[in-house]
This record gives C-alpha cells, sequence and structure tokens, in this order.
C-alpha cells in the first residue's frame, strides 16, 4: 500500500525539494567555474617549443578527409591587414605545371582568380609571422614546412574547380616533397556563394561521374577571421582522394582568402625561389 501525504505534509515537502536542487547545482555550478577558470601551468620546453598552453577552438568537420574548422582564428584588423598587402600586387592565379607542360597548355577556366605569394619575412608589421605560430600551434606542425602565405581574391562568378592539393608523381614528377596538409584563412566574409566544397567527402558522389565543377558534398561558408584545415595525405603518407575540394562560385559580393600549404618536410631556402618564381607568373610545383 503506498502512503500519500496528507494536504499538509504535501505542501511541506515541496519547498525542501527546491531547496536540495537549488543547493545541488550551486555546488556542481561553482565547482564546474573554478574548474575551468584554473590555470594550467606549462611544462619547461626546450629551444624549438613553445611555453604557452593552447586554448584554441576548434570542431571537426569530416574524419573523411580530416577536416577542422577554427572560428574567429584571426581578428578582423589582421585579415584587412593582410588584404591591404596583397591588393596593389595580385595577378592571375596559375595552375601547378604537369609533366611536360606549358603555362600556355593549361584551362585557366579551372582557376579564376587572382593572387600574390608573401612570405611572411617580407611583412614588416610582424601580422603574417604572428598568423603563421598560430597555425603552427593549431595544426602541431612546424613553420619550417610552411609554403609562403598565397592571398586570393574571387571576385563575382570567379571559381576554383574540384582539385587536389597534393601531387600525384605520375602526373607532376617528383617533388621536393608533398603538400601534406591545406590551412586556409577566411579574410572576408561572402554574401553568398564562395563556400569550400569537399564533393568527395565521406567517400560520396566517388562513381565516376563527377564532373569537378558541380558546388556538392560538404560546404564550408566564408566568415571573415574562421579558418579551416585539413589533411591532402592519409596517415600511411598517400594521398586523401577524398581531399578533393574547390572554390565555389562568388554569387555575391567578395571573397578574400590566405592560403598556407604545409609540407611533410622542412622547406628551408626553396621559399625565396618559390616566391620569386610564382609572383614572376609562373607556378613551381
Amino acid at each position: 500500500m503506498i502512503m500519500r501525504p496528507h494536504g499538509k505534509e504535501k505542501k511541506l515537502v515541496f519547498p525542501y525539494v527546491f531547496m536540495a536542487c537549488c543547493f545541488f547545482f550551486t555546488i556542481i555550478g561553482f565547482s564546474y567555474f573554478s574548474q575551468s577558470n584554473k590555470k594550467i601551468e606549462s611544462f619547461d620546453h626546450e629551444e624549438t617549443g613553445d611555453g604557452s598552453v593552447s586554448n584554441i577552438p576548434y570542431q571537426v568537420l569530416s574524419w573523411k578527409p580530416r577536416t577542422f574548422h577554427f572560428p574567429n582564428f584571426a581578428t578582423k584588423q589582421q585579415c584587412e591587414a593582410i588584404i591591404n598587402m596583397a591588393k596593389h600586387k595580385l595577378k592571375p592565379s596559375l595552375l601547378a605545371l604537369r609533366k611536360g607542360q606549358t603555362v600556355a597548355d593549361t584551362n585557366q577556366n579551372v582557376r579564376t582568380s587572382t593572387g600574390v605569394f608573401i612570405a611572411s619575412y617580407e611583412d614588416e608589421s610582424g601580422i603574417l609571422a604572428a598568423i603563421e605560430e598560430k597555425i603552427a600551434i593549431a595544426t602541431k606542425l612546424p613553420r619550417d614546412n610552411y609554403e609562403p602565405f598565397n592571398i586570393l581574391r574571387y571576385r563575382l562568378g570567379q571559381k576554383y574547380d574540384s582539385h587536389r592539393d597534393a601531387f600525384d608523381e605520375v602526373e607532376y614528377g617528383t617533388q621536393r616533397s608533398q603538400r601534406l596538409a591545406t590551412f586556409l584563412l577566411y579574410l572576408s566574409s561572402v554574401e553568398e556563394g564562395g563556400e569550400t566544397m569537399f564533393p568527395f567527402e565521406n567517400g560520396r558522389n566517388m562513381n565516376g561521374r563527377y564532373d569537378y565543377q558541380k558546388c556538392i558534398g560538404l560546404k564550408v561558408k566564408p566568415k571573415q577571421g574562421d579558418a579551416i584545415f585539413f589533411y591532402n595525405l592519409l596517415p600511411n603518407g598517400t594521398i586523401d582522394q577524398r581531399s578533393l575540394h574547390g572554390s565555389c562560385p562568388v554569387i555575391k559580393g567578395e571573397k578574400w582568402v590566405a592560403t598556407k600549404w604545409i609540407r611533410d618536410q622542412s622547406y628551408g631556402d626553396y621559399a625565396d625561389e618559390f616566391v620569386d618564381l610564382h609572383n614572376s607568373n609562373f607556378e613551381q610545383n
């Protein structure tokens, strides 16, 4: 037999339960915030290390390919400063040359943006170096492996058809090193269009019928200061075919992006030669 409290007893039960709940959640909340505000001490580090503890937020967008989103990675002021560095130096973007191919042989309709390569040491303000250092902390990949920034502008209707950043040796020949990963920093927001697309995400659309122009699959809308990072290679070092990606046509507005290609080996002194070759309107892979 279930004993039910009389009316007066029933009225007395509720306040006690309410007070107990308030006490419980107060204790839990205090414990949570005291832990979240607790300073994390850094370990001693060597000469090539860093004294800071990273708290850069990110979201996993996909595991196939491994793709990550970094919200508010750069400030509005940093983005606008980078645009100002590049806007008077832009040239038509070119394609990497396949074996035996010349610039005249490439299909320029595949990539219709304009751009310029700028190495961090060329920027006296130190903004590019600061962004590079933050990329290294976020990606856990050393700056020695970085190509110079490729600053790109996409105007109305401009796009980049789907492609892979890693080089297939059968098509491009032996490389000094391979493009392990790509970091894209959005320097501007786009009103409509201009998404970064991954049509083969999770193995979709890989039936041989994709025409490399349709804007389908995983799509990331550009937002000023946000960034995405993705791997071009699988953990075993082979090309991840699902890393195929492109830039959807800009429908309204203008798109600015800073691309940082990250190699699997130190880029060393080749970075200077790379900038000179690219900015003389010839793309060397």
